[in-house]
């Protein structure tokens, strides 16, 4: 449990940086990340990736991350 609250901070973390060059703050960085790791691991999944380690599982998380601040961004942009 700790270790996917790190792995979602860190995640969560990256994308902010990645996306918008900072992050939503602490508590929404863990949320984006871990809602990051389930929309990243149906990402991989679908493309026939499998993440192994916590480095596998950090990326995965990642890109889940960066696809939902990218799609809160455009909901931003249209409203």
């Amino acid at each position: 449990m700790i270790g996917t609250l790190v792995i979602g901070l860190v995640a969560g973390w990256l994308a902010g940086l990645l996306m918008r060059g900072h992050g939503y703050g602490i508590l929404v960085d863990i949320l984006l990340g871990l809602i990051g790791a389930v929309i990243g691991r149906w990402i991989f999944r679908s493309l026939g990736i499998l993440a192994m380690g916590a480095a596998g599982h950090l990326a995965m998380s990642t890109v889940g991350a960066i696809a939902l601040v990218a799609l809160v961004h455009a909901i931003r942009k249209i409203l």
